[in-house]
């Protein structure tokens, strides 16, 4: 565990999610982890698990320290991924009840959503399980369940709809509550950002400050549902799907191809502010808070 810390750069204190495995295997390993859920979390954990659903749960005394980042709680989740699956069946059969398993990149910096994008972060000497693209692209979401009620800490592709309607229980955020930040993976207020400055702006205004530069604009790549048009050759156009999934897919890929084509200005459209584009507008404002 300790390895994976000193590997990313990441600070101690910033605890790391557990996988575990399905069914009566991983029932087995979130008591070993976890003290006994409160049933709202055992009704998310029914509704959701396997899938992008992270819980924070209290732990067990002595049980995951390193990975709790000096917390009593602990995140717990259940991936979906057949090839992860498999990996943390076979440890469970080992005895070893889960894995810590951050995403795959430098602490702070764009997330990996596929193999490629793990070897060119660390380079040679780590041993890389391809199990093909991301299907969901953004990280799970997590819901805090330490503290008698239901709290989003991270949204993601499960809605705060889908979430109350599962667990019957209305989703409280740390504002609502006056809870301090949290220290939980992806709750920096500057995160998953790439080399270049990212800047979010609404399509009318992304449209003006390309007619202001005009052919002088250059090194800057524009990500954009609206129909963007630029008279320089060097701004990277790149349409951004209509779909809030099809966009979260695809997002860690694109600002890392943007990087890779030497942009050092990343442009794009404001996603909407509507409860199915919430996750992407999460990781999108605090790449653009770097």
């Amino acid at each position: 565990v300790h390895g994976i810390f000193k590997a990313k750069g990441r600070p101690s204190d910033h605890p790391l999610i557990v996988h575990v495995a399905a069914g009566m295997k991983g029932t087995e390993s979130v008591s070993r982890f976890a003290q006994p859920l409160p049933p709202f979390a055992q009704a998310l954990a029914r509704a959701f698990w396997p899938g992008p659903l992270t819980l924070i749960v209290t732990r067990q005394p002595g049980v995951g320290a390193a990975a709790a980042g000096g917390q009593d709680t602990i995140g717990l989740r259940c991936p979906a991924h057949p090839v992860a699956q498999a990996l943390l069946a076979a440890c469970a059969e080992l005895g070893v009840p889960g894995l810590a398993g951050p995403s795959a990149n430098r602490f702070g910096r764009v997330s990996p959503t596929t193999a490629a994008h793990v070897a060119g972060e660390f380079g040679e000497g780590l041993l890389i399980v391809d199990g093909g693209p991301c299907e969901v692209g953004i990280e799970s979401t997590i819901v805090d369940c330490s503290r008698g009620a239901p709290v989003l800490l991270r949204p993601g592709a499960i809605t705060r709809e889908q979430i109350e309607r599962a667990c019957g229980e209305r989703l409280h955020t740390r504002e609502e509550l006056g809870l301090p930040d949290p220290r939980a993976s992806g709750t920096l207020e500057a995160h998953y950002a790439p080399a270049a400055k990212v800047r979010l702006m609404e399509a009318k205004a992304l449209q003006t400050a390309l007619d202001v530069l005009g052919a002088q604009a250059a090194h800057i790549a524009v990500w954009a549902r609206a129909p963007i048009r630029s008279r320089s050759q060097r701004v990277h156009l790149r349409r951004m799907p209509d779909d809030a999934a099809a966009t979260a897919q695809q997002l860690f890929a694109v600002l890392r191809g943007f990087d890779d084509e030497g942009a050092k200005l990343i442009w794009i459209e404001t996603p909407p502010d509507t409860p199915e584009w919430e996750g992407v507008r999460d990781r999108l404002l605090r790449a653009a808070a770097a």
